[in-house]
């Protein structure tokens, strides 16, 4: 009768959700998080782009089902996984840093620390290594056993969405419009598709003009860079210090030059418009609250079965008894 106690012993401690706590694998894998900054540097060496490609993950991993690693699976015969939901593909990137931090984490701890955790610590250090605020973050997740390319779709907002289409998802969320506004932030750094802003170049609200919210000369920048019929995918820097995690993505959005139409719109609605301006003068408080922002939507859990993947892109197969017994995520 071992393998029904287990089993249900395990149902128990997997259906409630994880306890998320500042240096969970102190113990269990002390050089965790120093693996993950680490083979996170080499990765931004290599390419610096990687540092807002992987802060991207950890958005819109929690925004769908929680912070579970969802959105790393591949998809299989029977699961339409996240990656090429409308929001994602041709659009996410990157997933290769997670492998090679996971693999890193792996030769030192395996089977200890989640992908979901390695996609929060990772984010967290792309900032702090881009120039921004470092903080301490909660661990602790487990890995979801599913995806839903549907789920997806249904939640992550289109570069199209104006502020107030934002603010409700944010409230879905328990994020607040000042949380929204620090976490919409993360474009100081990285790149945007020109795909992502032809219609508001050319033909906003169905005007068949541009958004008269951009400023001209900088228009006539994105003209040259996003002509009509031109390479969708070409990309622009989403503000002037693209490879810094600084306040100038508000101050640009101030004068005009937000490159996203659900960038923009944060200073042209009333609501949203303080908020962006007190970051663009004042980078102590956006960083503070930024940090805050993350730390609540690093929080986001579904309380859905989970385990530790070995492998983010795949989860685990069927555990024996013996695992079952000797798996940290058992012990008390």
């Amino acid at each position: 009768m071992i393998i029904p106690i287990f089993s249900l012993l395990f149902l128990f401690l997997t259906t409630g959700e994880a306890q998320l706590v500042p240096g969970f694998y102190a113990s269990t894998c002390p050089k965790a998080e120093s693996t993950v900054r680490e083979v996170l540097h080499k990765a931004m060496i290599n390419e610096t782009r990687s540092a807002a490609s992987v802060m991207r993950l950890q958005f819109h991993d929690c925004f769908v089902n929680g912070c579970d690693g969802s959105l790393l699976l591949d998809d299989t015969p029977t699961m339409l996984g996240e990656k090429l939901a409308l929001s994602n593909i041709n659009s996410l990137r990157s997933f290769e840093v997670i492998d090679e931090i996971k693999t890193a984490v792996e030769n030192i701890c395996p089977g200890v620390v989640s992908c979901a955790d390695v996609v929060v610590m990772a984010a967290r250090d792309a900032v702090a290594l881009s120039g921004g605020p470092d903080w301490e973050v909660r661990l602790g997740r487990k890995d979801s056993l599913t995806a839903s390319q549907e789920d997806s779709d249904a939640i992550m907002p289109s570069p199209r969405a104006n502020a107030s289409a934002l603010i409700d998802l944010f409230a879905k969320f328990n994020l607040s419009t000042e949380d929204l506004v620090a976490l919409s932030g993360s474009h100081s750094i990285g790149k945007g598709r020109c795909f992502s802003i032809t219609f508001r170049l050319y033909n906003q609200s169905g005007t068949g003009k541009p958004d008269p919210a951009i400023d001209p000369r900088y228009r006539m920048e994105l003209d040259k860079l996003c002509p009509v019929g031109g390479d969708e995918n070409v990309t622009g820097n989403l503000d002037a210090t693209p490879i810094l995690f600084d306040n100038q993505y508000f101050k640009d959005l101030v004068a005009g030059k937000g490159f996203l139409n659900s960038d923009e719109t944060l200073y042209t609605f009333e609501e949203t418009r303080k908020w962006v301006v007190k970051y663009s003068e004042d980078q102590g408080a956006f960083f503070d609250a930024f940090v805050k922002g993350m730390l609540k939507m690093g929080d986001l859990q579904s309380g859905r079965p989970g385990e530790v993947r070995t492998n983010c892109r795949v989860v685990n197969g069927p555990k024996t008894p013996m695992e079952l017994v000797s798996d940290p995520w058992l012990a008390f």
